[in-house]
């Protein structure tokens, strides 16, 4: 086993924030020292949208890169950043328990996605999020912002003057960002996940490794940080993503659950203007809660959903490719 365990990781205070907790674990099961290893994306870098500089991979492939170049033994993603293609070379390796998928309303005075003025300006980079305040609120101002968790908040403070532009009501964040950031106190609302889904995989981490084996130290060690249902339950969004061709920036939710033996996955295409959507909801009974059995049911709802999903218009409605 290596004396030192390289982790590599996006350098924003959110990524460190999770893969320094993530990487603590790892290191104590492996008995190994960790060495946190910041690598800079193009997603870090641009100011542009989501949708315009392209969504997928946009904040995976420079830590890939640096996997590949053995700057690093594994490397730690937020799960709903990563595509559903193969990477030549890697493999992932552990799904650590999720965090809350829920998404969040931060607003001034306390206000709800309900409560807020006609007008009121609501900030988020999200295609997805933008096509459900679009569906659920018409009437609000939508305003496309990029930046970290502080600066979108820092734009609902009283540090913008009222007739200042860069001034916002109420901005959309992951509750598990702020979890992992101590910064839930600036909730207003917990948007439910069967009203608002979230992106597939959000609130997951993903850790990826080279591909071929590992020092049986480091493997044991993924094994005791990889979370079964996790694991089994954000496969079958990803198997969403993936059949619909979509990309991880597309206007696409997905949420999968186990509860009393079935294994549960509903997933909405929305349009990008928000004025339709189209849902599907599936069920399996998996065999037993082994690691392959899920995998099993998480295949078998995926693939309902999607033939429902596509037979029902979803590539016509948003920018999904798939066919039925």
């Amino acid at each position: 086993m290596n004396a030192v365990i390289r982790v590599g990781t996006r350098g924003s205070a959110l990524a460190m924030a999770q893969t320094t907790a993530i990487a603590t674990r790892i290191g104590s099961a492996a008995k190994a020292e960790i060495e946190i290893v910041p690598v800079t994306t193009h997603g870090d870098t641009s100011r542009e949208s989501l949708a315009s500089i392209g969504g997928t991979g946009v904040f995976a492939s420079a830590l890939r890169e640096s996997l590949l170049a053995d700057e690093c033994d594994l490397i730690v993603h937020s799960l709903k950043d990563l595509p559903t293609g193969d990477y030549a070379g890697l493999r992932l390796a552990a799904t650590p328990k999720r965090a809350d998928a829920r998404d969040t309303l931060c607003a001034r005075d306390g206000h709800t996605l309900e409560t807020l003025p006609e007008g009121a300006r609501v900030g988020t980079g999200s295609p997805r999020r933008i096509a459900q305040l679009r569906a659920r609120r018409p009437d609000l101002d939508i305003v496309d912002i990029r930046g970290n968790i502080d600066s979108r908040l820092a734009r609902v403070s009283d540090d913008f003057a009222a007739d200042d532009p860069q001034r916002l009501d109420a901005v959309l964040l992951a509750a598990a960002g702020l979890g992992r950031l101590g910064k839930l106190e600036h909730v207003t609302e917990y948007l439910d996940l069967y009203e608002w889904p979230t992106a597939p995989g959000q609130g997951s981490l993903a850790i990826e490794v080279r591909a071929g084996a590992l020092d049986r130290g480091l493997s044991t060690a993924l094994e005791a940080v990889n979370h079964g249902a996790t694991a089994a339950t954000t496969l079958a969004e990803r198997l969403v993503l993936a059949g619909l061709e979509a990309g991880c920036s597309a206007p696409v939710g997905a949420t999968a659950s186990i509860d009393n033996e079935l294994f549960f996955l509903t997933a909405t295409v929305y349009s990008l203007d928000g004025m339709r959507s189209i849902t599907s909801s599936h069920a399996a009974s998996p065999e037993s809660h082994s690691a392959a059995h899920l995998a099993e049911a998480a295949r078998d709802v995926a693939e309902r959903v999607v033939a429902e999903l596509l037979g029902n218009g979803a590539a016509e409605l948003a920018a999904v490719k798939g066919t039925p």
